[in-house]
């Protein structure tokens, strides 16, 4: 989840590559990344651009929505913003990985309307996930309206919710989000062992691949504490 972390210097970044190499460097070892910066601002079109430039093919890159749309306005009146948004997105062509609509605690089953009727204006052609933290969005009346618009319900393994492996789309998405009360994420180092947990993934993901099953999977700082060894630990135990 981004890449833009002068602390993963020296253990995964060399100490004297600047800042704009970070996502090209980062490129040559992982072939997807979730733009977390687009939850707190629209990129701007030649921000954009550059991302896709910077990149080889077959990358992909995996955006928030904004904010404004999911946490402020909470997909109300948010017609103009998505729009931008979509705009900017498509802008990555065939590098555009899946659009994450990711929602607040407050976001909860009396807001499920809102978001059948926000998942209707959204054009068809890109792949799209949905994050609730929120226990009462747990239902089957989520799963179904999820299916059908082919929309992903995130796998999210978080301390803060329970763990549902529903599969309502053509792809999975995983976030491994973990514990921010227990890791800082910002010592460039693991600072908690997750390798159990992660043989444990790498057994249902290898699984569900077997089964021709697109996945996108993302490792938060909060995870171990070090993302770059997880998602290599992952990939490792999956060949």
């Amino acid at each position: 989840m981004g890449w833009s972390y002068s602390f993963w210097k020296p253990a995964f970044y060399p100490k004297d590559l600047p800042a704009i190499d970070f996502l090209a460097y980062y490129a040559k070892h992982f072939d997807t990344v979730e733009a977390d910066s687009t939850f707190y601002r629209i990129p701007t079109a030649k921000t954009v651009n550059e991302w896709r430039e910077q990149t080889p093919k077959g990358f992909r890159f995996s955006l928030k929505f904004p904010q404004k749309i999911t946490h402020i306005k909470m997909l109300r009146d948010c017609q103009e913003e998505t729009r931008v948004f979509l705009e900017r997105a498509e802008l990555l062509k065939e590098k555009l990985g899946v659009l994450l609509l990711q929602f607040p605690p407050m976001f909860s089953h009396e807001h499920l309307p809102l978001l059948a009727d926000y998942l209707k204006t959204l054009p068809a052609g890109h792949r799209y996930a949905v994050e609730v933290r929120n226990k009462s969005m747990l239902t089957s009346e989520l799963t179904k309206l999820l299916r059908q618009h082919d929309a992903a319900l995130a796998w999210v393994d978080t301390a803060k919710m329970p763990l549902l492996e529903e599969e309502t789309a053509p792809f999975v998405y995983v976030r491994w989000e973990g514990d921010r009360k227990a890791v800082a994420g910002t010592l460039g180092t693991p600072e908690v062992n997750r390798s159990e947990g992660i043989r444990e993934w790498s057994r249902k993901l290898k699984a569900l691949v077997e089964t021709g099953t697109e996945f996108f999977g993302y490792f938060s700082k909060f995870y171990s504490g070090f993302p770059p060894a997880d998602v290599t630990e992952l990939l490792g135990l999956m060949k």
